[in-house]
């Protein structure tokens, strides 16, 4: 009786087994989704974060459309002050060179900024 007891939970335990392996193998519904052509389940990409601030010029690349700027707060993006590049359209870039003071508007899409919007200040 004790031999069929054992042999019974074991035969019960590796279905169990074999069934939650089954079921990890299944695909998600997002891969579904994915494969299927239909999008509804995939996540959306993120909107970029419209952001204004001043700064100034450090560095100006239009071959490479690059800008550096020494920027002040935006607070739109809950960013402290700080030097970093962002991408520029070379028609943009135009007239801009080290020093200059600037307003600008960028887009944040979450890994990159991109001016959409930038014209020397008075000061």
């Amino acid at each position: 009786m004790k031999n069929s007891l054992i042999f019974v939970s074991s035969l019960v335990l590796a279905t169990s087994l074999a069934a939650c392996k089954n079921e990890a193998e299944q695909p998600k519904a997002a891969e579904s989704a994915s494969a299927s052509g239909n999008m509804s389940g995939m996540p959306m990409a993120e909107q970029p974060t419209h952001g204004t601030s001043t700064g100034t010029v450090t560095a100006v690349d239009a071959a490479k459309g690059k800008i550096t700027l020494d920027h002040g707060a935006i607070t739109a993006l809950d960013w402290q002050p700080m030097t970093m590049s962002f991408s520029i359209q070379p028609e943009q870039a135009s007239g801009l060179k080290a020093g200059d003071k600037v307003s600008f508007e960028i887009d944040w899409d979450g890994q990159a900024g991109t001016i959409t919007k930038i014209e020397k200040s008075g000061s």
